[in-house]
């Protein structure tokens, strides 16, 4: 008995040695992530509670709901929730879209050297930061210098220069542009990689069956795309409350005259914290932003797996 249990604990060790460095090399991520995302989730007290920084955060009197009454009927509320909610649809549905037909057209050119120039071109602007991106935007936009009031507006006949930091129906079509423009890089990778990844011999088979290469691509590519996209399709909907601070901070420059179809929850919160110090009704915002995306993750995910229950995550 002494044997078998001293040979057990061995094993026992012997495991654990060989487990160890995966430990290790898995334990300044796990400190990461408690650090950055699970600490801080202490905060949300923060949206039941009228703030006294002399009682500091745990210590200050109770609100009840008092800073989410505030938060919907400011009237800012449904604004916030609009925008942020049909900028990411649209996001979602076209950059889907378009880098999946990026992607395929990569995978039809031969010569690597192309391929991979192409590639780098597209993934650039995924790379820069949002702060350049915001400066070549106004380099385009403004009204005394940009590029479109001194040279194209010209070369079309309008004398007029357009305020676009100044009119709000210019900017649903600019920043999707944007968004489009810098992000659809990365999409393209994800997609392209997939595409690379599907067996020869399905599109040697469809040629010997005389499909043509439309046919291929709906028949094979589409079918075989059908995973990663509802898998990006669900970690995208996991984050439709959210929105790229940068730009819809940076790239219409925080000009209040445009709010009506620029801010979004994030740029809200930022603002109520920063200009307003109301930080009861930023937090009200970000819990709501918070609940509210991540039963959108479920309902997607639901929906996904009634259509097809091996595709969804849970």
């Amino acid at each position: 008995m002494q044997n078998k249990h001293g040979l057990k604990t061995e094993k026992r060790m012997l495991r654990w040695k060989r487990s160890l460095p995966i430990y290790l090399l898995m334990l300044p991520g796990m400190l990461y992530l408690l650090v950055n995302n699970y600490l801080p989730m202490a905060g949300i007290v923060i949206a039941f509670k009228k703030i006294d920084f002399r009682k500091g955060i745990f210590g200050s009197p109770w609100c009840g709901f008092d800073n989410f009454v505030f938060l919907f009927t400011s009237g800012s509320a449904w604004r916030i929730t609009r925008n942020t909610l049909l900028y990411n649809i649209a996001f979602i549905i076209i950059g889907t879209i378009f880098a999946i037909f990026v992607a395929i057209m990569l995978n039809e050119i031969r010569r690597k050297f192309a391929t991979r120039l192409y590639q780098t071109l597209i993934l650039l602007p995924y790379l820069m930061s949002m702060v350049v991106v915001s400066y070549l935007a106004y380099a385009f936009l403004s009204g005394e210098t940009g590029y479109i009031a001194k040279s194209i507006l010209p070369a079309l006949g309008i004398d007029k220069p357009i305020a676009f930091y100044q009119q709000a129906k210019y900017w649903p079509f600019i920043l999707t542009f944007i968004n489009m423009w810098k992000g659809i890089g990365f999409g393209t990778i994800i997609y392209l990689s997939t595409i690379i990844g599907i067996s020869p011999e399905y599109y040697e088979a469809a040629k010997v069956d005389g499909a043509t290469k439309l046919q291929q691509i709906i028949h094979i590519t589409l079918p075989s795309l059908k995973p990663t996209v509802i898998t990006l399709f669900i970690l995208s909907v996991g984050r439709i409350f959210y929105s790229d601070f940068g730009l819809f901070f940076q790239i219409p420059r925080n000009s209040g005259m445009i709010y009506s179809t620029t801010q979004t929850i994030d740029t809200f919160v930022y603002n109520a914290l920063m200009t307003q110090n109301n930080i009861g009704m930023s937090a009200a915002a970000g819990f709501y932003q918070a609940v509210v995306g991540c039963v959108f993750v479920i309902l997607a995910n639901a929906a996904i797996r009634k259509l097809s229950r091996e595709h969804a995550m849970f």
